[in-house]
């Protein structure tokens, strides 16, 4: 039996928890303070809750974050240097350059992986073939209704009340967007790392009032040819703002824990 450890339990972790494979147990939430005393009157002695890796009661064979880039920049390095795997829900984190570094020092120098999760998209293995040989252009298009983009930096950029059709509000490197809007980066910093790295990567964000889903399109030229890619989001049923994709490629790495056949 395998023991997995979620780095948060908000709706994507209660998602994966609730579809672990039969050979993978959860076996320890590291939560914040204030959700800690709740969690375990919830999971009761099954599951340990803690609020720092150095409560930790028994080593799991991976940790997944799940908490956001504040909860990966807080634990995401203590757990690497307990020799525990991570995987990274939150990758625009990595858009933090100096965070991004000691991320990865830590996992090499504690003989770690960190596990980029594909999240939202697809696509992101082709990509990242792809970049072996040379790619040339990279472009990701982040499609979204107006309600989905109030609230952040695009309210500056939008004016909803006179809006009759789509229309592209930004364009920049992934890097710029992952700064400007840090609720929206995990999907770009994910396509750039897997590419042309986050100075290169362009990035379209467009309103449209027509959708309702959101439509993440992905543009990759280079030696092999050019990939086209669109995928419509649809959330997960428990949160409108967590993707169901997402949720799943954290439970496509728990399933890898024990098969020899890969994919």
């Amino acid at each position: 039996m395998k023991k997995v450890m979620f780095i948060g339990y908000g709706s994507m972790a209660r998602k994966v928890h609730e579809m672990l494979p039969e050979n993978v147990v959860l076996s320890t939430i590291l939560s914040s303070q204030r959700s800690a005393d709740r969690l375990r009157a919830e999971c009761g002695d099954a599951i340990k809750v803690i609020t720092s890796v150095d409560d930790l009661a028994e080593m799991p064979s991976l940790a997944i974050e799940m908490a956001g880039q504040e909860g990966l920049k807080e634990h995401g390095i203590n757990i690497l240097e307990k020799g525990i795997p991570l995987g990274v829900v939150s990758v625009g984190a990595f858009t933090d350059e100096k965070f991004a570094i000691s991320l990865c020092d830590a996992a090499e120098n504690h003989g770690v992986k960190i596990h980029i999760l594909a999240g939202a998209v697809a696509g992101i293995d082709g990509i990242n073939a792809a970049s072996l040989a040379g790619l040339d252009k990279v472009v990701y298009q982040g499609r979204k209704n107006p309600a989905s983009w109030q609230g952040s930096h695009a309210d500056e950029l939008i004016d909803y009340d006179n809006l009759a059709e789509s229309a592209v509000f930004f364009t920049g490197t992934a890097r710029e967007a992952a700064t400007l809007f840090p609720d929206n980066s995990n999907v770009a910093a994910t396509i750039a790392l897997a590419g042309v790295g986050l100075d290169q990567t362009q990035v379209e964000l467009i309103v449209d009032p027509a959708l309702e889903h959101n439509i993440h399109h992905i543009t990759a030229e280079g030696v092999f040819g050019k990939l086209e890619l669109s995928i419509t989001g649809l959330p997960l049923a428990e949160n409108p703002k967590t993707s169901s994709l997402a949720a799943f490629s954290a439970l496509r790495l728990c399933h890898q824990l024990d098969q020899t056949l890969q994919i």
